[in-house]
C-alpha cells in the first residue's frame, strides 16, 4: 500500500512538473513569436536589407550559444529575446522582397497559416498521443548534417532544383523536430529547461516557416 501510494505521488509530481512545463514552454514562444513579428516588422519599414549569410550565421549561432550558456538563469530569458528578435530582424527583408511580388502577401499569409496549422497539428498529436518519438533523435542529427551541406552546395552552385529540395527538407526536419521536442517535455523527467525548449520549437517555426514561404513561391513561379 505504502509502494502503490509512493508510486502514485511521483506520477502525480511528474505529470503536474510536465504541464508547468508544457505552460511555461507555449507561454514564451508565444512572446517571442510576437517580438520577432515587431523586430521584422521594424526591419521592414526601415527598408532594411537582405543580412550578408556570414554575418546571418554568426549571429544566430552566437545568440543561440549565449542561450544556451545562460539558459539556468534569469539572464536565459533576455539572451532568449535577443534570439528571436534578431531572428525576426534578418526575416524582415526576406518578407519586403516578398510582398514586392504581385501575390506576395497572399504567399506570406499562406505560408503563416499552414505554418500555424502544422504546428499546432504536430503537437496535438505528441501530446494527445502519448507517443515517445525519442527515436527522431538520430534522424535529426543525420538530417541537419545532410541540410546543411546541400544548403552551402545550392549557395555555392545555385541550382534551383537543389534548393527546392533543400526547402522540401527543412519543412520535413522543422515538422520532425516539433514532434520530438514536445515529446521529450512529456516523456523525459529530465527536460524541464522551458528556456532551452522553447528556442527548439521557436527554431522549427522559423525553418518551417521560411521554408514554406520558399516552396509557395517556387510553385507560383515567382
Amino acid at each position: 500500500m505504502a509502494y502503490h501510494d509512493t508510486h502514485v505521488a511521483q506520477h502525480t509530481s511528474q505529470v503536474t512538473s510536465t504541464n508547468k512545463v508544457l505552460r511555461n514552454t507555449y507561454g514564451l514562444l508565444a512572446m517571442t513569436l510576437l517580438f520577432s513579428a515587431v523586430t521584422a516588422g521594424g526591419a521592414m519599414a526601415m527598408g532594411v536589407e537582405r543580412m550578408n549569410i556570414l554575418v546571418f550565421f554568426i549571429g544566430a549561432y552566437g545568440l543561440m550559444f549565449l542561450v544556451h550558456k545562460t539558459a539556468n538563469s534569469a539572464a536565459g530569458l533576455l539572451a532568449t529575446f535577443a534570439f528571436t528578435g534578431f531572428m525576426g530582424f534578418t526575416l524582415g527583408p526576406i518578407l519586403s522582397a516578398y510582398l514586392a511580388l504581385p501575390n506576395g502577401a497572399a504567399l506570406i499569409m499562406n505560408a503563416l497559416a499552414m505554418t500555424g496549422l502544422t504546428f499546432i497539428g504536430l503537437s496535438a498529436v505528441a501530446l494527445v498521443s502519448k507517443k515517445d518519438f525519442s527515436f527522431l533523435a538520430n534522424f535529426l542529427m543525420a538530417g541537419a548534417i545532410v541540410l546543411i551541406l546541400a544548403m552551402v552546395a545550392g549557395l555555392v552552385f545555385q541550382i534551383p532544383t537543389l534548393m527546392l529540395m533543400v526547402s522540401a527538407g527543412f519543412v520535413l526536419f522543422a515538422s520532425a523536430a516539433i514532434l520530438y521536442q514536445t515529446s521529450e517535455i512529456v516523456h523525459r523527467a529530465g527536460e524541464t529547461n522551458y528556456i532551452l525548449a522553447t528556442i527548439t520549437l521557436y527554431v522549427s517555426i522559423y525553418n518551417l516557416f521560411v521554408s514554406l514561404l520558399a516552396l509557395l513561391g517556387i510553385m507560383s513561379n515567382d
